[in-house]
């Protein structure tokens, strides 16, 4: 056989890649192939961070190019890990039907970051998109209450041979919250690892399907549960929620630290500032700006990042939440508004980006 990229891609398109199950040229796991006489050189990218598991893969390769090639031909081969906030959805083995992994959070609690994310959610798949929402507050979850859905409990499926965790869905939103498996009144008392594996279930032991958005509601803070998360789960990006006053944006400016760690490396797609403002019913031109006024945009223009919009002080707002219906799919509202805005500005951003849903 001549060597030649073509053949190359043949070859090599016979070897499987043990995680996902797939031939590694269809997961673009071999790249920027160069040959010279008899000399071959590519970029091997490894699912599998174990050594010997990509000393396997290295191995495989090189078999199969001698046995394809002859011995005669020199191969060098640069094996590197692809992170997981790189993979494409054929390349993962978590969430692999998930386009976009989006979490939502927040450097201290009481900013309104499970709101947000509830409402996010709702206008995503208001707009036709499939989404899904995983309530990862393990302390205190609130996705139940706010979808309505308190009294549901997630049933079981078995596919393939494993039985599965079926979201439960509420205005064409897949959720899991691990409220639904304590009660209501239960306080829950968990150390990190066992939080952290409680996620991972929601994860990996329960069937998704195809989305085009899964948004995760972080807890607040920068612990270990954002750790073991971002380590364990591909993220598209995360978006940050702050109030405009200066204690709140000290810790959302930890947040975007956080995310842009050289060993966490998501990118920051955007900085929502709630509680912007406070309007009266009955003095609707005026607006009364309690927190501070454009806190976060500024912090957003400071930190390079996007700001995707404002959300005033709204009492339908927190009426919508209590009752489990997100205020978002309210018409005609300036709450719903305001929601309906940030969502257009997230996705008018989601079409510029590269490697992101190409759908929209």
């Amino acid at each position: 056989m001549k060597l030649t990229e073509e053949n190359v891609k043949e070859v090599l398109g016979n070897i499987t890649e043990p995680e996902v199950k797939k031939d590694i040229i269809s997961l673009d796991l071999v790249r920027n192939i160069a040959i010279s006489d008899n000399k071959l050189n590519f970029t091997l990218y490894a699912l599998n961070p174990a050594m010997h598991s990509r000393k396997r893969m290295e191995d495989a390769c090189r078999f199969a190019i001698e046995r394809n090639f002859g011995k005669e031909v020199k191969v060098d081969i640069d094996v590197q890990l692809l992170s997981q906030n790189d993979r494409a959805p054929e390349q993962r083995k978590v969430l692999p039907g998930v386009k976009n992994i989006i979490a939502i959070a927040s450097g201290k609690g009481g900013v309104g970051k499970s709101t947000v994310a509830a409402n996010f959610a709702a206008g995503l798949a208001a707009q036709g998109f499939s989404v899904g929402l995983v309530d990862a507050d393990i302390y205190g979850p609130s996705m139940p209450l706010m979808f309505d859905v308190e009294s549901e409990k997630p049933r079981t499926k078995e596919i393939d041979g494993k039985n599965y965790i079926l979201p439960v869905e509420n205005y064409g939103v897949k959720m899991l919250s691990i409220g639904f498996f304590a009660d209501t009144s239960q306080a829950i008392v968990w150390r990190g690892p066992m939080a952290s594996k409680a996620l991972n279930q929601m994860f990996g032991d329960a069937y998704w399907g195809p989305l085009d958005y899964m948004i995760i509601d972080l807890p607040p803070g920068t612990g270990d549960i954002h750790l073991s998360l971002v380590q364990g789960v591909p993220l598209t990006g995360a978006i940050i929620v702050s109030t405009p006053q200066n204690i709140a944006l000290a810790d959302a400016k930890k947040a975007v630290s956080m995310f842009q760690l050289e060993a966490i490396k998501v990118p920051v797609l955007g900085i929502i500032e709630n509680m912007a403002y406070f309007t009266p019913a009955e003095l609707p031109d005026k607006k009364y700006y309690i927190f501070g006024r454009e806190g976060a945009r500024d912090l957003a223009v400071d930190l390079g990042v996007p700001f995707l919009g404002e959300i005033p002080i709204v009492q339908s707002i927190r009426e919508a939440g209590d009752v489990g219906r997100p205020a978002v799919l309210q018409e005609e509202t300036i709450a719903g508004d305001a929601f309906r805005e940030i969502i257009r500005n997230f996705v008018n951003q989601m079409k510029t980006k590269k490697g992101v849903l190409n759908t929209l």
